[in-house]
């Protein structure tokens, strides 16, 4: 140390020799180069304390409840798109019949009503697929089922 030194104002590793400094610089080094990560391996929870929050845009609802909903858009889309020609068509014409314009603006949304039942109807089933180990006993038969009567009384047939 220097005279104008004193411990308290001293350089770190002053006072060490040689091989303790480059040892402490080793170490020090090595301290500020190790990755510093931690994870968590606790199991997170199946759901929060938090309740859902509604996203932006259409609200939360079942897949089925979304296709109606844009079964009944598309609809009304098209109910308005042809109730608007017709209006427009009736205005200005000044002579158009309102019968003659339902049937002829009416007909291509019934058609396309139409195609549309026949399209959900016209849905292949769905393929299954069964697996099975061991021996298996496939029972093909038919039950007919009739229930009748104040108390019901039910008489199964094969």
């Amino acid at each position: 140390m220097t005279p104008d030194t004193t411990p308290e104002t001293a350089p770190a590793g002053a006072g060490l020799s040689e091989a303790q400094a480059a040892t402490e610089a080793r170490r020090i080094i090595a301290d500020a180069y190790r990755p510093t990560a931690y994870r968590d391996t606790t199991p997170l929870p199946a759901h929060g304390e938090a309740p859902a929050v509604a996203q932006p845009g259409r609200p939360p609802m079942s897949q089925s409840a979304t296709d109606a909903s844009v079964l009944m858009l598309a609809g009304g889309t098209t109910t308005v798109m042809v109730g608007g020609t017709a209006s427009v068509l009736m205005y200005l014409s000044q002579y158009a019949d309102p019968l003659v314009c339902g049937l002829v603006f009416g007909a291509p949304t019934a058609l396309v009503l139409a195609l549309a039942r026949l399209a959900t109807r016209a849905k292949p089933a769905p393929e299954e697929h069964h697996h099975y180990q061991g021996p298996v006993h496939q029972d093909r038969r038919t039950v007919h089922s009739r229930t009748s009567g104040v108390w019901a009384k039910t008489d199964n047939h094969q």
